[in-house]
């Protein structure tokens, strides 16, 4: 009998075997990876239900194949680090003032982030990108030495184009110009920021190309936004390069958010990140001058970076929110495009209300992603049973990230309360101990408040039979969101 004769009268039977053998490959990688057993379990049914297409989306969307790689070259190529003398415990005490209790988080941090707490930061909130388009423009005109430039979205839109021009003239003054962007993020708008960055003769870099990382790491994208200017001089928060977030010009899609501009020794914590993910990239090594600059104290706020990502299995930045959660008593307060917490981050909210703490979860009323929306409402009841505040706030969508303890302890920075923030992206947040920049954030958390409306048992016992068929079937794909 001719093969392929052959092949065809039993070709129903050999991709029955091919699907029984992936399924069983794929099961075994799912069962000797750790992983939560929420996730693990999703995967199996996706595997098991769906044959051959499930073994190829967990091949696709389930394998962190970049953390040996990530863990390899930053280990092998990381660049020699000087960090300025850690904050005492005297330091943090003097800071707590009537929050002593907030120093059990600052010692987790120590071991989770394995990073300093480093004393002398100032850290100044800027609104929008009206306020923080401006002082970033501002400081690279300034800059002398070096700047440093990290986006997950970098758009070639007029914004994009001002940031062009001022990295160019910088670089025409002399100045060391590198510029990171993410693959996937570069491609949000035509004609794209990395051509106009190249074209100005700027170092500009994209992070795991797409086409080179298709299919091993294409889902593993770097969100991380960073600006060091000078080694002094430091932006980080939620907001990317792009026309949306300066609200004076009034874009077509308005998004709110919320920047950062930092000095002091943290910067220096976040010239490393940004050091870390460009050799991780390009190869080549910043060391010491024109990127790093002597740590000079310039206020008095206890800081740390944060990092997470798929090439640090230990999840620092989950487990610091969960002790943030067990460690508050008066009140936590949330503010986040995206939430969809993992089972771990919705005991340690529940918990913390069931003590008597007040928790506000600050969200939009609707996110620029229908489906993920339904997915929110599906589950979201669970929180209005035991007493946490859900606030949703109009248009325009509010992107900001946010964390604050009892009036003392703030995490800012790019992470969403997602699982891909916590599981797949690249991100970065600073911890901050500061009464007096808590409360500032605090502020304007209220005033977020202020204009949102309260979620109730009755508003979701409202939907339609079929709305909360729908919102409860998007809950269940939580875990691939």
């Amino acid at each position: 009998m001719e093969p392929l004769r052959w092949i065809g009268e039993h070709r129903a039977l050999l991709v029955a075997a091919l699907g029984a053998v992936m399924s069983v490959a794929t099961t075994l990688h799912v069962l000797l990876v750790p992983r939560l057993p929420r996730s693990a379990s999703g995967w199996l049914a996706v595997i098991w239900l769906s044959p051959i297409v499930g073994p190829l989306l967990y091949v696709l969307l389930g394998i962190n194949r970049i953390v040996r790689k990530g863990q390899t070259l930053r280990t092998e190529a990381a660049p020699a680090r000087e960090h300025p003398s850690p904050a005492s415990a005297d330091d943090l005490a003097a800071r707590l003032g009537d929050a002593p209790h907030v120093a059990a988080l600052a010692r987790a941090a120590d071991r989770l982030t394995h990073r300093p707490l480093l004393t002398g930061n100032r850290i100044e909130p800027l609104i929008d990108g009206d306020q923080a388009f401006p002082a970033m423009l501002e400081a690279i005109d300034g800059a002398r030495r070096s700047v440093t430039l990290m986006s997950f979205i970098f758009d070639g839109d007029d914004v994009g184009d001002r940031f062009v021009a001022a990295l160019a003239a910088a670089r025409q003054r002399g100045v060391e110009v590198r510029v990171l962007i993410d693959a996937a993020g570069v491609r949000y708008h035509r004609p794209r920021a990395d051509g106009k960055l190249r074209a100005a003769g700027l170092r500009t870099a994209l992070f795991l190309p797409i086409r080179k990382a298709f299919p091993r790491y294409w889902n593993l994208r770097n969100h991380r936004k960073v600006m060091v200017v000078d080694g002094e001089v430091g932006f980080t928060g939620g907001i990317n390069v792009r026309r949306h977030h300066w609200l004076a010009l009034d874009p077509t899609i308005p998004t709110r958010d919320l920047h950062f501009r930092l000095t002091g020794p943290i910067v220096t914590q976040l010239q490393h990140v940004f050091a870390d993910d460009w050799q991780f990239t390009t190869g080549e090594a910043l060391r010491g001058d024109p990127w790093y600059a002597p740590a000079v104290a310039d206020g008095d706020v206890l800081a740390r970076v944060v990092t997470e990502g798929p090439d640090d299995p230990s999840d620092p930045l989950p487990w610091t929110i969960v002790t943030a959660l067990s460690v508050a008593r008066r009140r936590v307060r949330v503010v986040t495009p995206y939430f969809l917490p993992d089972p771990g981050l919705v005991a340690g909210l529940e918990a913390a209300s069931l003590r008597g703490v007040t928790v506000d979860i600050v969200i939009p009323e609707r996110t620029n992603f229908r489906f993920f929306d339904a997915a929110v409402r599906g589950g979201i009841g669970q929180f209005l049973d035991h007493d946490v505040g859900i606030w949703c706030t109009p248009a325009p969508f509010d992107h900001t990230k946010l964390m604050t303890i009892d009036g003392t302890w703030t995490l800012l920075g790019s992470a969403n309360w997602d699982p891909r923030s916590m599981r797949l992206n690249f991100e970065l947040d600073v911890e901050a101990y500061s009464p007096e920049l808590t409360a500032r954030v605090d502020a304007l958390v209220d005033a977020r408040i202020a204009g949102a409306r309260r979620l109730d048992r009755t508003e979701l016992a409202g939907r339609t039979r079929l709305r909360r068929i729908l919102d409860n079937a998007a809950s269940v794909l939580q875990p691939y969101l």
